[in-house]
């Protein structure tokens, strides 16, 4: 456990360690990004299947 914790603090310290948390920030700001636009179009998409649904049945 001491190694771990020997290990953690020397990543910390390192530039390695800052620039994995700088990626680490990008990815997750990505994701965040991917979901805000899967909700913001959601009910776009899922409005047009009700649509084209509605259309099919009506022939």
């Amino acid at each position: 456990m001491r190694n771990l914790a020997t290990k953690l603090r020397e990543l910390v310290r390192s530039e390695e360690g800052a620039a994995g948390v700088e990626y680490g920030i990008m990815v997750a700001a990505i994701a965040a990004g991917i979901v805000v636009a899967a909700f913001a179009i959601g009910d776009k998409v899922s409005t047009a299947f009700t649509d084209v649904n509605t259309e099919l049945q009506k022939h």
